[in-house]
């Protein structure tokens, strides 16, 4: 695959942005996989062809397209987008196009970099003989990730509330075999399990995710975590409770993150990561906030003119942030009653965690917030460790890390950066044993709590 030798960097193609999908197959990227399973059945059932991406296997190629410089995450996925089009290739030889697919890329607004991939892998792929064909589409937080324009207008609002479902039932699953694998009867079941399940649930939504049939669903997933109990070992006593948080691509791409639960696992942790949900959420609530802010001023000001406009805009991430909450509500009381999974929270809690603390603040829009309130509101919980987990050069999380390190270690809990750019740093295992000897010690002191909320 050789690039033209060309400066492409003042070249729009316009093929990035919001660009209605049709009858193109959609390409995942997978950050979590059963969220990038689900999400891509979501789309089958409204009749378009997705699919979820591998992942990992074309990480050279990202490097190789990139200077260094770029996030760990960026190299990921271009180097995802760049292996499939180099197999697809291969399979299809003169018959592929490039046109015929579509890559779906979400973005955020700043600080953080993750709002310049898509425009930043669109040079590189421009770069390529014909694949400036190949669209990028994308939906954004600006307004709380719409697909307004990337789908028939018909279907945007039945597709949102399905695909939030998909995320709430992902993080379900997630949490079943964090749940499952530390007290398995035999070593393996949990992940054969859970591979099984999720694609008996891709099954599950294609088909009842366009008619919003979420009973139907959550009757599927009840009989699912019914059948996970079941793996578990009675006689396996409790171990210690480790909290993740950090930035969301990292802390939930396993290959990125090098299995770093498994291999806490391995030393003797029971681990709960924050919620793919939490992000979703956080992006309406911090909409809401926003708006609401704008609001006060217009009317401070006297400017009438755009004041309508804002509250228009006030009413409607306030009416998504309800219907987010509501629904994922609806989902954990379903499953609580059959076994005891980590529940999730409000983002609301969280600000109110900093505003008591006076250490942070929401007007910060990063992933910061969330991680230094999810932080100090587990330790106060009963558990025993902490980790934050980001890529190399992370603003918001090297951001969290000043600020909890010192609080972490006046309230006795074990406390662990584990920052990631692929690289096999040969002291990591021992950092982990050393953090996970702190863990159980704090476990033996204070035990852990029985009702675990979420980082």
């Amino acid at each position: 695959m050789e690039a033209k030798k060309q400066n492409q960097a003042e070249r729009d193609s316009g093929n990035v942005g919001k660009i209605r999908l049709g009858k193109k197959t959609v390409l995942i990227p997978e950050m979590n996989r059963a969220t990038a399973l689900l999400i891509a059945a979501t789309f089958r059932g409204f009749g378009v062809d997705a699919r979820a991406l591998e992942t990992y296997k074309g990480l050279d190629l990202g490097k190789e397209y990139t200077s260094g410089k770029e996030c760990y995450p960026c190299q990921v996925t271009l180097g995802d987008i760049l292996y499939f089009i180099q197999k697809e290739k291969e399979r299809l030889g003169p018959a592929f196009d490039p046109g015929q697919y579509v890559y779906f890329l979400p973005e955020s607004d700043g600080p953080c970099r993750f709002g310049l991939y898509n425009r930043f892998q669109r040079i590189v792929l421009d770069s390529f003989p014909g694949l400036d064909q190949l669209k990028i589409t994308s939906v954004t937080t600006r307004d709380g990730y719409s697909f307004s324009g990337i789908l028939e207008n018909d279907k945007v609002l039945d597709f949102q509330k399905s695909g939030y479902f998909a995320v709430v039932v992902a993080d379900i699953m997630d949490r079943l075999l964090w749940r499952i694998r530390p007290y398995e009867k035999e070593h393996g079941t949990a992940d054969e399990f859970i591979e099984r399940s999720l694609h008996k649930l891709e099954k599950t939504f294609e088909r009842h995710g366009p008619n919003k049939g979420f009973e139907r669903i959550l009757d599927t997933l009840v009989q699912i975590i019914k059948e996970g109990k079941a793996l578990i070992d009675p006689n396996t006593p409790p171990k210690p409770l480790i909290g993740i948080v950090g930035e969301i691509f990292l802390r939930t791409h396993v290959q990125s993150n090098q299995d770093l639960i498994r291999l806490l696992e391995k030393y003797g942790a029971e681990v709960v990561n924050a919620s793919v949900a939490e992000w979703a959420n956080y992006v309406s609530y911090d909409g809401l906030r926003t708006a609401k802010a704008q609001v006060r001023l217009n009317l401070k000001q006297r400017r009438f003119s755009p004041l309508w406009a804002k509250l228009k805009e006030m009413l409607g991430f306030g009416i998504d942030l309800y219907y987010k909450e509501y629904r994922q509500n609806q989902v954990y009381k379903r499953v609580e009653p059959i076994f005891d999974l980590v529940g999730d929270h409000k983002i609301s809690h969280l600000e109110e965690v900093l505003k008591e603390e006076d250490l942070f603040s929401f007007d910060v829009a990063t992933e910061a917030c969330l991680s230094i309130a999810s932080i100090i509101s587990c330790g106060r919980a009963g558990y025993n460790g902490m980790v934050n987990v980001y890529p190399f050069t992370c603003m918001p999380s090297t951001t969290t890390s000043a600020v909890v390190k010192p609080l972490m270690s006046e309230l006795g809990i074990p406390y662990l950066d584990a920052a990631y750019d692929s690289s096999i740093q040969p002291g990591r295992e021992a950092a982990i044993r050393t953090f996970m000897y702190q863990a159980e010690q704090h476990f033996r002191r204070h035990g852990r709590m029985k009702n675990r909320p979420s980082p």
